[in-house]
């Protein structure tokens, strides 16, 4: 042991000096010193004095280590309630730190809510300005224009702070959108108001042809009806005739002469009476077929005609909607074609819009 060592003794331990004595090889110099004293003699077994020597010299050793242990217990247990101390102060401090962390960096904090909060709500109205252009359901030209009307009197100006160029780009990009969908809708409107008025004239002209075909067959019957009496009336002059024929061929008997000359010009009356009459049947007949084909005639054009403007107006429709397709498609394409080059969806489509209604100069897409 070093002189320094020497100086304490297991009678100096005390609890200020624990901390230096109770740690790794600290305990050994006391170890050495009992074990120097109670190594440093031989007692004489054979001798009573001898044997109480010995018995005094381990309970030295006892005394000893009671004397070097009971601090050391005593120093652990407080070193064991330390943790508790020092963890308690820990949380304290570290509470206090927390709170004064807080406290310094509220006003930041209040900032920094503030405006992510004014971010906010320009995004959001932004938002509000692109969900313009949204619909559950196929809207009328009507609805366009009110919405397009609320659109136009969206301001842009200060207020809109650092998003007044996306504000105004998206106000931009959905008013061309609604005007678009409006001039579709007001055009297939009017399409449709002209196919109704097509679709009205046709059944107007069906209730009149109905009503002519009524009318024909009322004029054929009445033509039936004065054919039957021309025939009663012609059967009821032949009668006559044949009646005056026998009375002429009586008087006959008495007036030869002048009975065959009387027939003779009766004869040919009722021809030329006969003639006359089949003749003026022929000729009301000819007439009535003749009107007949020139109604039938009439409507037959009047059909072809509202049925070639109704097949005009569905074959342009069919290709104006062709052509929309054809050109959603080729701005789909584009569109991928852009997203493919690392550009947001929202942004290529922007721009693809953009080429597309010529704000791009010297850039075109060919559809």
């Amino acid at each position: 042991m070093s002189a320094q060592q020497q100086v304490i003794t297991i009678d100096d331990i005390s609890a200020d000096n624990a901390p230096a004595i109770y740690v790794a090889g600290g305990l050994g110099q006391f170890f050495d010193a009992v074990k120097a004293e109670v190594t440093g003699e031989v007692p004489d077994l054979t001798t009573r004095k001898g044997r109480e020597r010995i018995a005094s010299l381990a309970a030295t050793v006892s005394k000893s280590k009671k004397a070097v242990e009971t601090p050391g217990r005593d120093y652990l247990k407080r070193l064991k309630e330390m943790p508790k101390v020092v963890e308690a102060e820990l949380r304290d401090f570290v509470t206090k730190m927390d709170s004064l962390r807080d406290t310094t960096r509220q006003p930041l904090t209040d900032w920094e809510n503030a405006e992510q909060a004014r971010k906010d709500r320009h995004i959001d109205n932004i938002q509000a300005i692109k969900d313009m252009e949204v619909f559950g359901a196929t809207p009328t030209a009507s609805a366009l224009k009110q919405v397009i009307a609320q659109l136009e009197e969206v301001e842009l100006g200060d207020s809109w702070e650092e998003f007044l160029p996306e504000a105004a780009q998206a106000k931009d990009r959905t008013l061309s959108l609604l005007r678009a969908l409006l001039a579709d809708r007001t055009q297939y409107e009017a399409e449709q108001a002209e196919l109704t008025r097509l679709r009205l004239e046709k059944e107007a002209r069906d209730k009149k042809d109905n009503e002519d075909r009524i009318a024909r067959e009322a004029a054929e019957a009445a033509t039936r009806a004065a054919e039957e009496k021309a025939r009663l009336d012609r059967e009821a002059e032949e009668k006559r005739v044949r009646n005056e024929q026998a009375a002429a061929e009586k008087r006959e008997n008495d007036l030869k002469l002048q009975a065959a000359e009387a027939e003779r010009q009766a004869e040919q009356a009722k021809r030329e009476k006969v003639e006359a009459e089949q003749k003026a049947e022929r000729d009301r007949l000819q007439g009535i077929e003749d009107q007949k084909r020139a109604v039938e005639q009439a409507r037959l054009d009047e059909k072809a005609r509202a049925d070639a403007a109704a097949d005009e107006i569905l074959r342009q429709q069919q290709e104006r909607q062709a052509d929309v397709a054809h050109k959603s498609k080729i701005l789909g394409e584009a569109k991928q074609a852009l997203i493919g080059m690392n550009i947001s969806e929202e942004l290529a489509k922007a721009i693809v819009l953009k080429i597309a209604r010529g704000e791009v100069p010297n850039v075109s897409i060919q559809f």
